[in-house]
């Protein structure tokens, strides 16, 4: 009788115990505002990608949709062991709110998940997934890339894409919108574009039908989707929406620079939000153009103007929506500064360019159709005058310097200061948008 007393006491410990801690639990849980927040990264952009854009398009006088946008600061994404940023160590810190290896994917040296700013194992995505909000994660690249996968995924290696795109997948994600179809079916078969990669035989297309994903593979399926499809995945490629190769590639293979039957950010942009903010606990959508980062790594001038001017359209879709949905923040900024691009001042727009040796120059000087074509020519100044110009490559990597975060939307110029953030500072501003709890900047003046 004793031994049965004792077990019913012990029982009814553990279960006030187990209640006790479930409780503690569930107030340690975000709790949603209500609010929405967007993080739109165009990779690998610096002030110099947005003042060359900003001449090819619009003229020196004029104005990008990235102009428009009211709180504007620096940005510092060192990491712990570099003074540069890198796209899987910066998407890390963005997404956890902590000083990260430059060549993590969200585990640390040990092999262990970095915290989060606010103490849990949860990234902000994670955490807004738990929360109930409205969620997206929008890509031109592949969906295995870092800027939006590290939001969801943890893997020992970058190059570890089988488990990335799994944990994408898995992630519970709303709208999940991008490239990287060889990614998501098996090793030799055949999909929409290319054949699949994987090792472990998992179709994860076929798994992500069978957990209520529409499953997209073009612009005019994803924009014929019915009002009420609410969980959506595109697949819109076998790698990229763009070709990452350089200009004289790309003409001797017949490539344009992205492939037309997929959707542009602008429009992947548009659809998501539609979407996921129709959900009254709020929503949180994480949108990266990628080809601004490979197009420019890879020192192709034309493509990565174009993805320039792809991403400040995407910049004006999500101010036309702030305008209409006021209780929505955005912020904006890339890790690095890709190919440390600058603008050269040309006497001709007729002439070709000289062609560039890069073993004697370090690196080519850019025209329209790449090195030794003719220069790229403005749009009209304020006086109507047209000037030709070249694109000059300080490097074909990623360069620490020069990167621009700007914001718009509810309470922006109190949560962005404008004598600078670092990259930690991501996280801490949009868990004050999303879930009300301001964690202190690492930066102190």
């Amino acid at each position: 009788m004793r031994n049965h007393s004792l077990r019913a006491a012990l029982a009814a410990t553990l279960c006030l115990l187990s209640s006790s801690l479930l409780s503690s639990l569930a107030q340690a849980a975000p709790k949603p505002t209500g609010n929405g927040a967007i993080f739109f990264h165009p990779d690998g952009t610096s002030a110099s990608h947005w003042d060359i854009t900003r001449i090819l398009h619009y003229g020196p006088d004029g104005f990008l949709n990235w102009d428009r946008l009211p709180v504007i600061t620096t940005y510092r994404g060192h990491h712990l062991d570099l003074l540069g940023g890198t796209s899987n160590g910066g998407a890390v810190t963005h997404a956890t709110g902590t000083r990260v290896h430059g060549a993590t994917f969200g585990l640390d040296p040990d092999g262990k998940e970095y915290p989060s700013a606010n103490g849990t194992l949860n990234t902000i995505m994670e955490d807004a997934i738990e929360a109930g909000l409205g969620t997206a994660l929008v890509q031109s690249g592949s969906i295995i890339e870092p800027g939006t996968a590290a939001f969801v995924a943890e893997a020992p290696k970058r190059s570890d894409y089988e488990e990335i795109a799994l944990e994408v997948v898995e992630s519970g994600v709303d709208i999940i919108l991008g490239a990287g179809e060889e990614w998501l079916l098996p090793e030799g078969v055949q999909g929409r574009f290319g054949q699949g990669k994987r090792k472990d035989g998992r179709n994860l297309i076929e798994e992500a039908k069978k957990k209520g994903y529409a499953v997209v593979y073009t612009r005019d399926e994803l924009l014929k989707l019915p009002a009420d499809a609410a969980k959506v995945l595109g697949v819109f490629n076998v790698e990229d929406t763009f070709y990452d190769k350089p200009e004289e590639e790309l003409r001797k293979e017949n490539l344009p620079n992205y492939i037309a039957s997929a959707p542009t950010i602008a429009e992947m942009t548009q659809f998501a939000l539609e979407r996921i903010s129709r959900n009254p606990k709020g929503f949180f959508a994480v949108i990266e153009e990628e080809g601004t980062d490979n197009m420019c790594n890879n020192l192709n001038a034309s493509g990565c103007l174009e993805a320039m001017k792809r991403a400040d359209d995407a910049i004006g879709v999500i101010l036309d929506f702030i305008e209409k949905n006021p209780k929505t923040f955005m912020i904006t900024t890339s890790d690095s500064n890709a190919g440390g691009m600058q603008l050269v001042d040309v006497e001709s727009a007729d002439e070709p360019l000289p062609p560039t040796d890069p073993e004697e120059s370090g690196a080519p000087i850019d025209g329209v159709e790449g090195t030794g074509t003719k220069p790229f020519v403005s749009a009209p100044d304020k006086n109507g005058n047209r000037r030709p110009f070249a694109v000059a490559w300080a490097t074909g990597d990623d360069a620490g310097s020069g990167v621009i975060a700007r914001a718009a939307g509810l309470n922006a110029q109190e949560l962005v200061p404008t004598t600078g953030i670092l990259n930690t500072d991501i996280y801490r501003i949009l868990y004050t948008v999303l879930f009300g709890e301001r964690i202190p900047s690492e930066l102190k003046p």
